[in-house]
Formats: C-alpha cells, structure tokens, sequence
C-alpha cells in the first residue's frame, strides 16, 4: 500500500524531518493455537500485522482494517496488549519517524489467510511452537497476549503486582 496521503501532505511541510505517528500492531491467535504473520515486501522478514492509524480513525476499526487488507482476514479487537513508543527510526529516502504502537489482542472471525497487498509477500499461520525469526518486541507481544491477565502494559510505569 503506498503511503497515506496525510504523511504525504505533512512529508511536502516538514521534510525528513522526525514525524511522531500512532502505529497499530496485531497478534492475531486462531483457536488451533497459531498466530497469523505476514512476510513483509520491504524486508523479507515475519512479522506481526501492523500499520498506521488515519486521521479520525478509532484505533480498533484501525487494526480490524489492516489485518482485512494485509491478510484477507476478518478479525475482531479482544483487548488492547501494549500501549509503547518504539524507538526513531528513518527509511532508506531519508525520512525520519517514531510511533506510538497500540498493540491489540485479535481472533479471526472468517476469511482465507493470503497475501492481499502488496506490502506482503507471504501471509501464514504459524504454530506457536515453531515461529519464525521475530524481533523481542513481537515475541513479547505474542506472550502478552497469551496472558490470562487482560490489564495492557504501558511501557514506564512500574508493573508490579495488581491488588484485587
């Protein structure tokens, strides 16, 4: 998917210059005990769906949205993982950029997992016993999402036990 005219429009005022976004990130578990990765187009690496939220967007419809267009999966929100900065990072045309990752918890409702854009070339459901390469981060998120705790982590603040 080519770059949202909103970064485009912003992109022709500040330049290359750091843009803070809100990201959307999802761990999407089916009931056979798999989670539904995408083999990114950019990198060629595994990864969790994720994508940008638009303006006046709700980031649940947001992360629904972009598990349909990446995967061809419907999905439903269960719970909201993570709410974390990630750090700046900058794409080849020199472009600067950090989010705000909203990470949710989601499970299929229907649909084939497939490729459907073309910023995957390969879109699977992986066996959580036998995942490909995956960042920290994405490992950490699956984990989360496996909790049986439903509070979301805010990364900097302390978490500590929870009193009832």
């Amino acid at each position: 998917m080519p770059t949202p005219k909103f970064i485009l429009d912003l992109r022709e005022k500040i330049g290359h210059d750091l843009l803070w976004l809100t990201g959307l990130s999802a761990v999407v578990l089916n009931g056979a005990g798999e989670v539904l990765l995408v083999e990114r187009a950019d990198n060629g690496r595994w990864s969790l769906i994720g994508g940008i939220l638009e303006p006046g967007e709700q980031p649940a419809v947001a992360v629904v949205r972009e598990i349909q267009e990446e995967t061809a999966v419907e999905a439903q929100v269960d719970r909201l993982l993570s709410i974390e900065a990630t750090p700046p990072a900058a794409y080849p045309n020199g472009d600067r950029v950090q989010f705000l990752d909203l990470c949710f918890s989601c499970r299929p409702l229907g649909g084939e997992a497939r490729v459907n854009d073309d910023e995957s070339t390969d879109v699977r459901w992986w066996p959580l016993d036998n995942l490909p390469e995956l960042t920290d981060r994405e490992r950490l998120s699956i984990q989360r999402a496996l909790s049986p705790d439903p509070a979301p982590i805010v990364e900097g603040i302390e978490h500590g036990p929870r009193s009832s």
